[in-house]
């Protein structure tokens, strides 16, 4: 078991990009990718948002949400909202590093937080915001059963290629999607600490994988920024 994490935690740590990208003049937030050692394999911690949220409710993210003023990084916004979200004490979660940041639809520049957890923890959603918590083994981001390629418009106007998954848990007898920036941060996560080529198609350079996925980011990032320009 602390062969599986130290060699997780060792690829990991060299994508770090620490707050490179924190001087952005984007609004901020923040997403905690939970792992655990589960029977031997790696797992990822993610929810279901309450259907009583305005925004994208009943899909599946991972706990975390906007910066507030209190927070000194994208980190303590990733803990808090576990904290706030599912009951993840900050003081439960090993914080590895932060990796290439996404762009969400409203244009919020998302930091992903990969931290250890045990295994042992017992999550407590809160109701107004989580309504389901759930475990994925994070290979089935590179080896998935049911898959596909979804198109989209980015938020620069470009067509693109979302990923979607569904997942069967047989713990809750129930099948979840997961899809957009939540299944971006898992494949990335995943190709990462797994090093093998996905059974599906992705936009990075799979020998240069931490430089590509830098560059893929930038180029998302000016041609948003060319849209906001052209729309002034």
């Amino acid at each position: 078991r602390s062969s599986v994490k130290e060699k997780a935690r060792r690829r990991v740590r060299e994508f770090d990009v620490g707050d490179k990208f924190s001087h952005l003049p984007l609004p901020k937030a923040s997403v905690l990718l939970p792992l655990m050692v589960r029977e031997g394999k790696l797992h990822l911690l993610l929810t279901v948002r309450s259907m009583q949220l305005r925004r994208s409710p009943g899909e599946v993210c991972f706990p975390g949400g906007k910066t507030e003023a209190v927070d000194k990084d994208e980190i303590d916004t990733a803990l808090r909202e576990a904290k706030e979200e599912v009951g993840l004490q900050p003081e439960e979660v090993e914080v590895i590093c932060r990796l290439v940041p996404g762009i969400d639809k409203m244009n919020h520049l998302v930091t992903p937080v990969v931290g250890f957890i045990e295994d042992t923890f017992q999550a407590t959603p809160n109701p107004a915001e989580v309504s389901d918590v759930f475990v994925v083994p994070l290979e089935y981001f590179v080896q998935p059963v049911n898959y596909k390629a979804l198109p989209y418009e980015n938020s620069s106007g470009y067509l693109c290629w979302m990923h979607c998954f569904t997942y069967h848990d047989h713990e809750h007898n129930m099948s979840f999607k997961i899809w957009g920036l939540t299944a971006h941060f898992a494949v990335f996560l995943a190709l990462i600490i797994f090093g093998k080529r996905p059974t599906f198609e992705v936009d990075y350079d799979l020998d240069n994988l931490f430089s590509s996925s830098e560059n893929n980011f930038m180029n998302l990032y000016a041609s948003l920024y060319k849209r906001k320009k052209s729309n002034l």
